[in-house]
């Protein structure tokens, strides 16, 4: 006869935190720390990534270590190529050797990739220390501020393996997007058109309307205060009311995907050659006529979602040295998969997101119908 203990662990925490948006908010960040943001924290470890350490981590030290803060500087190699298990390891090891505790805060300076793996460390180191997110780039802002999504990239898959660890504040410096290269600032323009594609279609319009007012048409960054002041606050805005309501991505989330199930793929096959807006760029033009195939958008929708793509200065062909052979078997490591079937998720029009009749976001779709639409827009 065997007996039973149940374990009740019914509990409600808040993770809410502040996002704060200007420019050189190191100030900002050291007042926070003095005003008690983070408790019974002794030490602070700044990661980063060796582009930004000059232009930030270092001056950042300098600063924590001005105001009588424990602090040192942890850096890998900038790209997404470092986003690894292999570079996490390292960087638990390097805090290990430097007797970091529980008693820790983590500091992520940087890109996308700094805040996803730093994030990661930090929801797993000593099973759960704070972290800070300052996001360096437009990237950053439209997709690594708001939702807690933390990981690293695989060989066989992206961002597959993480956890969800939200930070205790978040700093945009809008400062830090006159630092970046165009190329980069522009891959970031990318999920920033794709949150207007899903939420807002008055947003998309003024991206519409505006695009010169931050990249030229000659391809120079003009980065108006206030139309880079707004970006930054409706991709937070956008994310934001899909995370609140979605937080673990069981079904709502699933739309901040839109253009992720072939752009992943695109990023992986290129052996990351591509920058992540880059690849999430075409994988938004595969969508968007894969929609406009399905009925989910018009010919006209498709077309403005492409021609806004190509004004931000953003790839919108897949490169001819992948095949479309190459692209469908990577398409199918995405984590939407389901019983050996791709599935999307699709814009309805403009501002809008398509769902199906059993309440879900993402569809399965047919190999021969992503196949023959894959031949078309190579024609």
């Amino acid at each position: 006869m065997s007996q039973k203990f149940r374990v009740v662990l019914q509990k409600v925490v808040d993770y809410s935190y502040e996002i704060e948006i200007g420019e050189r908010l190191f100030g900002s960040l050291i007042k926070d720390l003095k005003q008690g943001l983070v408790l019974n924290v002794s030490k602070y470890a700044i990661i980063t990534d060796s582009k930004v350490k000059p232009l930030y981590g270092e001056p950042l030290l300098d600063q924590l270590l001005q105001n009588g803060f424990q602090a040192e500087l942890f850096t890998f190699p900038a790209g997404e190529g470092s986003k690894t298990r292999e570079t996490k390891a390292a960087l638990e090891d390097q805090l290990l050797s430097r007797s970091y505790g529980r008693d820790s805060c983590i500091i992520a300076v940087g890109g996308g990739a700094v805040t996803d793996l730093a994030g990661f460390l930090a929801g797993t180191y000593g099973r759960g220390v704070p972290s800070l997110n300052y996001a360096t780039t437009l990237l950053a802002a439209a997709d690594a501020s708001v939702g807690g999504k933390t990981g690293v990239n695989t060989p066989v898959a992206t961002n597959l393996i993480g956890v969800f660890h939200q930070p205790k504040k978040v700093y945009i410096d809008l400062a830090a997007w006159k630092t970046l290269p165009l190329r980069e600032f522009r891959s970031g323009l990318a999920e920033t058109i794709k949150h207007a594609c899903m939420a807002d279609a008055s947003f998309f319009s003024f991206l519409e309307n505006n695009m010169e007012k931050i990249v030229s048409e000659q391809g120079e960054l003009v980065l108006d205060r206030s139309v880079c002041e707004q970006i930054a606050l409706k991709n937070c805005e956008i994310k934001y009311n899909v995370v609140e309501q979605d937080e673990l991505e069981s079904n709502l989330r699933q739309i901040l995907n839109l253009g992720h199930t072939a752009g992943r793929a695109l990023e992986a096959v290129s052996g990351y050659e591509l920058l992540h807006g880059e690849a999430i760029s075409i994988g938004l033009v595969i969508q968007a006529k894969l929609a406009e195939k399905l009925g989910y958008v018009t010919t006209d929708q498709s077309q403005r979602v492409i021609e806004l793509l190509k004004k931000a200065g953003l790839p919108t062909e897949i490169p001819a040295a992948i095949t479309n052979r190459m692209l469908m078997d990577k398409m199918y490591t995405d984590k939407k998969v389901r019983s050996g079937r791709i599935r999307f998720v699709f814009q309805d029009g403009i501002g809008a997101m398509k769902q199906f009749e059993n309440g879900s976001y993402s569809t399965p779709v047919d190999e021969h119908v992503v196949m023959e639409l894959l031949e078309q827009i190579r024609i």
